[in-house]
């Protein structure tokens, strides 16, 4: 069945019915809420579509790396991104893809919240994947 989850925010509060935050106030992440609105809730087998919001002064988990890729699209604000040893200055609509294993962070420019959409595979497919190919 499909699962929807209607937009109900506003130019500057990004919020879609039935969609929890998660907050990461200080840590490997530093003022940034989140938002999974679709994973395994929705039943998504292979996916994971997130939103996260980094506050003025906050960022994403600094040099994170995985092997799993992303797909990222900055919806608002405006973005420093590094990918390995590049730094990107990236603007509303502005697309990024990281590779697996690839050391990368992101943090807002200025002092506008900074948010945008994130694309990942769904870890447990991943694992399986992996035991089985090694099986």
């Amino acid at each position: 069945m499909a699962a929807i989850h209607r937009f109900n925010g506003t130019d500057r509060r990004f919020d879609w019915e039935y969609v929890k935050t998660i907050t990461y106030e200080d840590g490997p992440a530093k003022n940034v809420t989140g938002k999974i609105i679709i994973g395994r809730d929705e039943g998504a087998k292979y996916f994971v579509f997130r939103y996260f919001c980094v506050e003025p002064g906050g960022n994403s988990t600094l040099n994170d790396y995985h092997a799993h890729d992303h797909g990222v699209l900055i919806l608002h604000g405006r973005a420093r991104v590094t990918v390995e040893n590049q730094v990107f200055e990236l603007s509303p609509m502005d697309i990024l893809y990281i590779k697996p294993w690839e050391h990368h962070s992101l943090s807002p420019i200025g002092d506008e919240p900074m948010g945008f959409l994130c694309v990942i595979p769904n870890k447990e497919m991943l694992k399986k994947i992996e035991t089985e190919r090694n099986d």
